[in-house]
């Protein structure tokens, strides 16, 4: 049995620490760490042994300082680190990997601080050396990018000759109770929803303004919610791997309250990123206003109401003839909480991070490389999807709407 190390401890390193524990009989001994140590304590204590014997260490890390990842990995020496902490510290975790002879998986590619730019070029960089050290890097194992990419893969696998037409859909019909908040890190996600626009069309990338293109799409279970193209990381990815396809796009729902609040937030300047002078002291806007907006680790309590997230692809069948499908999980905030005290969006990035970790861990995602999620046989991580809490649906030629 092989040790398991999980870099993070808000909302998604709450649940990858429980989805971890409640599969204890497939790993070793657990280790939580992140820059707060008081975080880890206390899910780790909130776990306990509820699901088993075995108990969640806990460490004090920083996760940009490589020396210092580097000597915790040779202490406890992990087979393999789920890193949930922020994607800027992607390459120093994978730096000190390499360095330790350490597996890596991570949920997010890697994002410069000072720029709002999504690639994986940067993590990409690092196939070469992974093979050569005999180790695995996996990428991009939360539910988007992760599950839809998966989907995909399973698509391909098992319904499309060819696939031409990738639109990925992503409700949150939840309600937090509060006036203004964010579901994952603030700082990442303003960042990610306030950038331009982009898609894949053939064979090139077709740039928009944030939130230009928009219409109504029916979610199941929840019914029509006005939902905009923006860029998602996996699309890189998926149009590589996947070359049949056209055109490929990222939707997702925003509340018109929602996006009034973004908009004001960018007006007044506490969407920078950049340093400004405050009382002879250089702070970033957006890390303030990280520091004063609800914790997203926090708002699981009085979530009500559930995500939907699928793929909704067009293309030809294995015999050639047109075909539409549609494949997708729906999440209940409440059932979430419940279970691993984390709201929905938490629960749906943390699940399939601890999922890609016992794909790794029993032998059938291990390969010298960096790797995409979709590059992986999507089938057993499918058929643990339904076991570990995100039952997935699929339906044949119906109307897709885009």
């Amino acid at each position: 049995m092989s040790k398991i190390l999980i870099i993070g401890a808000g909302g998604v390193g709450t649940v990858v620490a429980h989805k971890v524990a409640q599969n204890h009989a497939a790993f070793g001994e657990i280790m939580l760490a992140s820059r707060t140590k008081s975080k880890c304590d206390a899910i780790a204590n909130g776990i306990g042994t509820k699901y088993g014997n075995k108990t969640i260490q806990t460490a004090q890390i920083d996760a940009d300082n490589v020396p210092e990842l580097v000597r915790l990995f040779r202490s406890f020496q992990p087979a393999l680190v789920i890193n949930v902490a922020l994607p800027y510290q992607d390459l120093t975790i994978m730096d000190a990997c390499l360095e330790a002879g350490v597996n890596y998986l991570d949920t997010a590619n890697y994002e410069p601080k000072d720029e709002a730019k999504f690639e994986y070029k940067w993590q990409w960089a690092y196939k070469e050396k992974f093979e050569k050290a005999g180790l695995t890097a996996i990428l991009g194992c939360g539910f988007d990018p992760g599950v839809t990419s998966i989907f995909t893969a399973y698509a391909a696998k098992h319904h499309f000759g060819e696939m031409h037409y990738l639109d990925i859909v992503d409700c949150n019909a939840g309600d937090h109770g509060k006036a203004f908040a964010t579901n994952f890190n603030p700082e990442i996600n303003i960042r990610e929803v306030t950038q331009k626009g982009k898609y894949w069309e053939n064979g090139q990338w077709v740039q928009t303004a944030p939130h230009e293109i928009h219409q109504l799409l029916n979610y199941p279970n929840i019914g029509p919610k006005e939902s905009y193209v923006i860029y998602h990381e996996e699309l890189e990815s998926l149009v590589k791997n996947f070359p049949t396809l056209k055109r490929a796009r990222f939707w997702m729902t925003f509340g018109q309250e929602y996006l009034t609040h973004l908009r004001v937030i960018q007006n007044i300047g506490m969407a920078r990123i950049d340093p400004v002078l405050y009382n002879g002291m250089e702070i970033v806007p957006i890390q303030f206003l990280k520091a004063v907006l609800p914790d997203p680790g926090d708002l699981g309590e009085n979530y009500t109401g559930e995500t939907s997230i699928g793929c909704r692809i067009k293309g030809l069948d294995k015999n050639g003839k047109a075909l539409t499908y549609y494949i997708y999980n729906n999440c209940l905030h409440q059932d979430a909480y419940k279970e691993t005290g984390a709201q929905g969006v938490s629960y749906t990035t943390g699940v399939p991070a601890a999922i890609g970790a016992l794909m790794f861990m029993q032998g059938i995602w291990k390969k010298p490389g960096v790797f995409n999620v979709e590059e992986f046989d999507p089938d057993p991580f499918m058929e643990q999807l339904n076991k570990q809490g995100l039952p997935w649906h699929e339906r044949l030629n119906g109307d897709l709407e885009v």
